[in-house]
């Protein structure tokens, strides 16, 4: 298992498509996964510590595990089928969940859990991207730092 790092959400041009990226913390490849745009929205809000006004479905699912004394372990990027991310949240007694990626991204990020992907996901998927090419991952950096909820057509 490879261990991820959330490098942000853009929208994939032209199908206007949201993705978010994952980055291997111990190497140089990239995983995108194509998701909604609410989730996109989740995971921005996150990123960018907004709070909304009223708890979106990831808030509501922390604040649940919190009230149950439960917490997300880890959230695993299993497999990779027809184009297809599985992902599983793996919670401290030990039950685990079949989730979207999207989602327990999200939840992840609302909660601390550490990302990983299976090896043969990140073998499959996962874009090297060279040395020469850093300087457009921090442009991409960049534009996460400036992107909105309202830039998916939603807000909060």
């Amino acid at each position: 298992m490879k261990h991820m790092e959330v490098v942000g959400v853009r929208v994939e041009m032209p199908s206007n498509q949201p993705i978010v990226l994952l980055k291997e913390s111990d190497g140089e490849r990239y995983l995108p996964i194509w998701i909604g745009a609410v989730e996109a929205t989740a995971i921005a809000l996150a990123q960018q510590g907004v709070m909304p006004a009223r708890p979106l479905t990831h808030d509501l699912f922390r604040d649940v595990l919190d009230a149950l004394d439960a917490s997300l372990s880890t959230v695993n990027i299993t497999a990779l089928s027809d184009g297809i991310f599985y992902a599983e949240l793996v919670f401290s007694n030990g039950v685990e969940v079949s989730a979207r990626p999207s989602d327990s991204i999200a939840l992840a990020l609302r909660t601390g859990a550490p990302i990983y992907a299976h090896d043969d996901v990140v073998d499959e998927a996962g874009v090297p991207i060279p040395d020469e090419q850093e300087d457009e991952v921090e442009k991409f950096r960049e534009f996460l730092d400036q992107i909105t909820p309202e830039d998916f057509g939603r807000t909060t």
